[in-house]
């Protein structure tokens, strides 16, 4: 079974989305990584959140829109919600918990990658102790506010390992094991 990695893009003072989950800033910070490049043809599945899934797009208005990667990546996708929409997406199941949505993105993954989208979501997968790998795509800018990359109250000591660290044209690689 594939492994679970977290994928994100972070600003310096460490948020993923702007205030109200704005994801504009991203736009300027989307360049050439081959790293990106590398991990995408490696993913075989995604698992997102569902305010992930519903929220703000990097590239609204183009026609990279609502597409993984802009467009980057064609697969299956799975959707953790509590409220399962009447209407279906393409490519796209809605389940109504974690321990079922990671079956089933393990399952159709094929032994690639789960790339886990969405801050709550990949929180979840972290105290679930099913997440294994996390990649944070470090932006040279600063935000100053916004959805944190991991925001956990009262704190926790989860040790991980580095993989990797490697530079891109504006941005810098950090790749994580979670150890366990």
């Amino acid at each position: 079974m594939g492994k679970l990695m977290y994928s994100v893009t972070m600003s310096l003072d460490g948020f993923i989305a702007g205030t109200g989950g704005d994801m504009s800033w991203l736009t300027d910070h989307l360049g050439p990584n081959p790293l990106v490049g590398e991990v995408i043809e490696q993913i075989g599945s995604l698992l997102v959140g569902n305010r992930t899934f519903r929220g703000d797009d990097p590239h609204r208005g183009t026609d990279k829109e609502g597409k993984p990667f802009g467009g980057g990546w064609e697969g299956p996708q799975f959707v953790v919600t509590h409220h399962i929409p009447d209407t279906t997406v393409p490519d796209v199941t809605f389940v109504g918990d974690l321990d079922s949505g990671v079956a089933a993105a393990k399952a159709a993954a094929g032994g690639k990658y789960v790339n886990v989208l969405g801050a709550s979501i990949a929180r979840q997968c972290l105290e679930a102790g099913v997440l294994d790998e996390i990649l944070v795509l470090i932006a040279p800018v600063l935000l100053g506010d916004g959805v944190r990359l991991f925001d956990h109250p009262g704190g926790t000591n989860i040790r991980l390992e580095r993989l990797s660290l490697t530079e891109a044209p504006g941005a810098t690689n950090l790749w994580l094991r979670v150890l366990k």
